[in-house]
């Protein structure tokens, strides 16, 4: 009777750790609920996104090295996503926040030829709140510049977030290959 008990709460306790996606996840996290301004001087909120898929990156625009692969990525994501007709939002999120007003943003997307249907930059936040948010939300690192630097430090990951507005994986960032990974996923879970 201990056996049956035992292998009840195990199975019980495997079922709970499922999270019920058709792809392997690696995260599960519940993003803090947002308001920010994007590259049209529009807002966007987490409720905005409510019902849709998304890839979320955060980025600036002054960064001299990881984020131009970064932005890269997601430039060709999207034209993959186009291409495989997948409907997904793209959302970066700009973690100097005060450099990066929405014309800024505006401009840097279209040095990417960003389609802003799909893929919104998003400001109007000061640093603080984007670090809070970036770590709280994606366990995602954001830190001031060192000193006599302007150079924010931040991860490198992409995040995928289900339609209920929770993180369930990150890519890197900055590998071309995370890409067709990325649009591998979305086919499964659409």
């Amino acid at each position: 009777m201990n056996r049956l008990k035992l292998f009840i709460l195990f199975v019980l306790l495997f079922l709970a750790a499922c999270d019920g996606y058709a792809i392997e996840t690696n995260m599960s996290e519940e993003i803090d609920s947002f308001e920010y301004t994007t590259q049209n001087n529009e807002t966007l909120s987490l409720e905005d996104l409510e019902g849709n898929w998304w890839v979320a990156d955060f980025i600036f625009t002054n960064c001299t090295t990881v984020c131009l692969p970064m932005t890269y990525n997601m430039a060709t994501l999207q034209d993959k996503l186009s291409e495989e007709e997948i409907d997904a939002q793209l959302v970066s999120f700009s973690i100097d926040p005060e450099r990066d007003t929405p014309e800024v943003l505006k401009k840097y997307g279209q040095g990417y030829d960003a389609d802003f249907a799909n893929w919104s930059f998003l400001t109007g936040y000061d640093f603080e709140t984007i670090k809070e948010f970036s770590i709280t939300s994606f366990k995602n690192i954001v830190a001031p510049p060192p000193t006599g630097e302007d150079q924010v430090v931040h991860g490198t990951l992409f995040f995928l977030v289900s339609p209920e507005g929770k993180v369930i994986k990150n890519y890197s960032g900055v590998d071309a290959k995370s890409v067709d990974l990325i649009v591998e996923d979305l086919k499964q879970v659409q």
